[in-house]
């Protein structure tokens, strides 16, 4: 049976390992110790790589875990990742024998130029396009393109889990309710409104 774990990185990467009996891929690892360290202490063979977008958070560790093995390296296509050797971009798909599972690839430009999510057995590998509470950064795409992949991943069936690539879930609340105080003061400035007003603006809340 397939078990997704987080391996904590840095102050708030996730780098996600998905283990079976005696083998585990990981997702996003911009740092090897923390993954050697893990492979070491449960006893796993690593099986393959897979690397959303090509920031050094996420794909740093890639040269350090390929010394001495040999596995492949899964990214998006048409972003500049030297240590991925099996290039990808949507309609491709991932397979990984070793655990017995395989995910589609998807295109989720915003974040990066060609940022890649994979999708399978339940679960959304999405790197840093989607958060709880948020979305990523326009880095180097569109807000256009950003509103278009998060609307794809909407898609999704509801049973999906979602694997982001940070913990940003505090800081992302933070934020929220500053924009909301900041728009209450605003309202506020603006003079008093009618009780049918104010209960609209409540609720809205």
């Amino acid at each position: 049976m397939l078990e997704i774990v987080p391996v904590n990185a840095f102050k708030d990467n996730y780098i996600w390992t998905l283990r079976g009996a005696k083998h585990a891929a990981v997702v996003d690892p911009g740092e090897a110790r923390p993954v050697l360290d893990f492979l070491a202490r449960e006893k796993l063979e690593l099986a393959a790589i897979l690397a959303t977008h090509h920031h050094p958070d996420h794909v740093g560790g890639i040269a350090e875990l390929l010394r001495g093995r040999r596995v492949p390296v899964y990214g998006p296509r048409h972003e500049p990742i030297p240590t991925v050797d099996r290039p990808v971009a949507e309609g491709d798909t991932v397979s990984i024998p070793e655990l017995g599972v395989t995910f589609s690839v998807l295109d989720i430009p915003g974040h990066t130029r060609a940022h890649v999510a994979y999708y399978g057995a339940g679960a959304l590998f999405c790197g840093d396009t989607l958060f709880a509470c948020g979305c990523g950064r326009l880095f180097e795409g569109t807000a256009q393109q950003m509103y278009a992949s998060l609307a794809k991943l909407a898609a999704l069936p509801d049973a999906t889990k979602v694997y982001c690539g940070h913990e940003y879930t505090l800081a992302n609340i933070g934020f929220r309710e500053s924009r909301r105080a900041g728009q209450r003061r605003a309202r506020g400035a603006r003079g008093p409104r009618s009780g049918l007003a104010r209960r609209r603006q409540a609720d809205a809340a």
